[in-house]
């Protein structure tokens, strides 16, 4: 079938990078136990508050929830959905977009998360004065990321509300747009 293929073929991405989410996830807390690295990111408030929560556990439960789990989860919804329902999915243009925004908002929240938390960890123990003019930056650059990700979501669910009120058999051999 024509669209099932198609289909197919942008959901293998949504797969593909949770498995690499969960794999940098994955190392990334293997490291943060490491005595020497779990020892820096005590001293400066992980997981409590101060910059160390950024990188434990805001970035690295990012990463396996959003990057792993999350992307996961939507890659079986789009495959799924045209079983359980017996229509195409909707959009084969929204799922892409899906994608491309949930997988940049997650990655850009990660590596802002984890640039953040070592700058200011770094400022913490070494010039704590300066950590207000570095942290200024933060809330815009992470509200672009969070956006970004809500962005993605918003299409993903939109993808999903009209798959299930669109009037689209799964027989159908027209390929979803």
């Amino acid at each position: 079938m024509v669209s099932t293929n198609i289909l197919h073929q942008h959901l293998l991405k949504f797969f593909v990078l949770s498995a690499l989410s969960f794999f940098i996830g994955t190392i990334h807390g293997m490291l943060q136990v490491m005595p020497p690295i779990r020892a820096w990111l005590d001293s400066i408030g992980s997981p409590y508050g101060g910059p160390g929560h950024m990188i434990d556990p805001l970035a690295h439960a990012h990463m396996n929830l959003v990057g792993g789990v999350v992307l996961l989860a939507m890659g079986v919804t789009f495959y799924i959905l045209p079983i359980l329902s017996g229509k195409n999915i909707y959009s084969v243009k929204l799922v892409k977009h899906t994608f491309w925004w949930v997988s940049i908002g997650v990655y850009s929240f990660y590596i802002i998360q984890m640039i953040f938390g070592i700058w200011e960890g770094t400022l913490l123990l070494s010039d704590a004065q300066s950590i207000p003019s570095v942290h200024r930056l933060y809330g815009p650059v992470m509200a672009v990321s969070g956006t970004t990700m809500a962005i993605g979501f918003t299409i993903f669910f939109a993808n999903v509300v009209l798959t299930v009120m669109s009037c689209s058999s799964s027989t159908d051999k027209t390929p979803p747009q």
